[in-house]
Formats: structure tokens, C-alpha cells, sequence
């Protein structure tokens, strides 16, 4: 059904709209409370005396669109949401969300005047739409930005995994150190092992100084036993000569008795 609104109704429209509600609401609500009118073809006439007699109304209220509309151009509404790990927010932010927001900016609008061109779902800068009055239009901007206690623990995350790495790659180089170690089990404060380095010495032997009279006693000893040792040989070989003398001594004994 067809009415026309004598009064601004929220969520509805302005004085002098037209708009089509549910018959019931017209008839149990709107035109009792003498917020609207029925525009249906039966009654244009009444229909155009009623657009005049609310002109002055409708001007009135045009006049606190505008006023509205500069209170509104250039805002930047700000809005710290929690992102998940594909870059997405958690949830859409909503007209219901940006009207609570102007409120609080002490600027009244109706969550139906508020349009996006497309869903807000990330992070990032958007333009937002009020269609305040018929041909009265405004624009302001939201900023999403990452809830500042998501980024404290992404901050300790990041800073956690960087020591992570680091004490990884000291143990690695710890490790590295101790397998080319040549001698373990010295470290230093820190677990970097000390290489033991053995350098060999050799020292000249000791050659033991003989006892006095001792080595004197086994010389002349040893002397003794070589004079001994050339004697026996002398001995050996004079035998034989010693045995011819003996020999022709007998032949010459022999010799004489016989001539006898």
C-alpha cells in the first residue's frame, strides 16, 4: 500500500515521501498516529493539497539535512578489528556499527540513510554514502586498522620466533665447532669447546756417567782376557812346529845308534 509521510518516520522516509508499506502497518499504525496519508489514484487532488500544505515542513527539514551534511563531510571513523590469517576481518563491519560511531561524534543518523558500495571484510581506507534527505547526499571515510592488542602479540610472536632462530643457530655453530674439535670436553662459558692443541717433545737420552774405579777395573779386565785369548792362539799354532822338532830329534837319535 501506498502512503504519504506527513512526518519524518525512522527507517522510513521524510516528510512528503511516498513510500509502500505493509496495509497493516498503514492501517494500524501510520494513519492512526496521522503520520501518512493513502496516495493511491482515488485521491490525487488530495494527495497534491497535501504536498502544499507540507512544504513548509519539508523545507524546514532540507534546511537540517544541510546542516547535517556539513557536520558529516570529511569525518574519519576509526575501527580496530581482529584479522584472521587470510587478511579477512572477522566479521563485516555494519551500518548499525557506523551510525553508533557518528553518535558518538554527536551526529544523529539513521542506519538506513548509511550505504557502502561494497562490503567492508578488510583492512584498509573506505567511502561511505548518507543519503540524508531526497536530493541531500554526504560522505565520510572508515579506517579499518589491526586491533592494537593483535598487533602487541604478533609483535611477541615475531620477536619470539627471531630468538628461536638465533638460539638455533648458535647451537648449530656451537655444534659445528665441537665436531671439529680435535681434543672435547674443555668449554668455554659460553659452550664453545677449547681445542687442545699437544705438542710432542723429544729429549736426548741420558747416557749414565760410570762409577769411579768401575769402569777402570772392567778395562784392564778386558784387556786381561784379549791377551789371554792371543796367547792361546800363539800356543796353537807354535804346536805343530814343536812336534817337527821332536821328530827330527828322534831321526838323529836313531841315526847314531846306528852307526855305533
Amino acid at each position: 500500500m501506498k502512503v504519504i509521510l506527513k512526518e519524518h518516520v525512522k527507517n522510513l522516509g521524510n516528510v512528503g515521501d511516498i513510500v509502500t508499506v505493509a496495509a497493516g502497518h498503514a492501517r494500524n499504525f501510520l494513519i492512526p498516529k496521522k503520520l501518512a496519508v493513502l496516495a493511491d489514484d482515488t485521491n490525487k487532488k488530495f494527495i497534491e493539497d497535501q504536498k502544499r500544505r507540507l512544504l513548509k515542513k519539508v523545507n524546514a527539514q532540507r534546511d537540517a539535512a544541510i546542516l547535517l551534511k556539513q557536520k558529516i563531510d570529511g569525518v574519519v571513523v576509526e575501527l580496530a578489528k581482529r584479522v584472521g590469517g587470510n587478511g579477512k576481518l572477522f566479521g563485516t563491519v555494519t551500518s548499525t556499527e557506523l551510525a553508533n560511531e557518528l553518535k558518538n561524534r554527536e551526529i544523529d543518523v539513521e542506519r538506513k540513510w548509511i550505504h557502502t558500495e561494497n562490503p567492508i571484510k578488510e583492512l584498509g581506507t573506505f567511502n561511505v554514502k548518507v543519503k540524508i534527505f531526497a536530493d541531500i547526499e554526504s560522505n565520510f571515510s572508515v579506517k579499518v586498522l589491526m586491533d592494537p592488542k593483535q598487533v602487541e602479540e604478533l609483535k611477541n610472536k615475531t620477536s619470539s620466533k627471531k630468538k628461536t632462530r638465533e638460539e638455533q643457530a648458535k647451537a648449530a655453530a656451537a655444534a659445528a665447532a665441537a665436531a671439529a674439535a680435535t681434543t672435547l670436553g674443555e668449554t668455554s662459558e659460553d659452550g664453545v669447546p677449547f681445542v687442545n692443541v699437544t705438542v710432542a717433545t723429544t729429549e736426548p737420552e741420558k747416557v749414565a756417567a760410570p762409577e769411579k774405579g768401575k769402569g777402570k777395573g772392567k778395562g784392564k779386565e778386558k784387556d786381561g782376557k784379549e791377551k789371554e785369548a792371543s796367547a792361546e792362539k800363539e800356543n796353537k799354532k807354535s804346536e805343530p812346529k814343536d812336534k817337527d822338532k821332536d821328530k827330527d830329534k828322534d831321526k838323529e837319535k836313531s841315526g847314531k845308534s846306528k852307526k855305533q
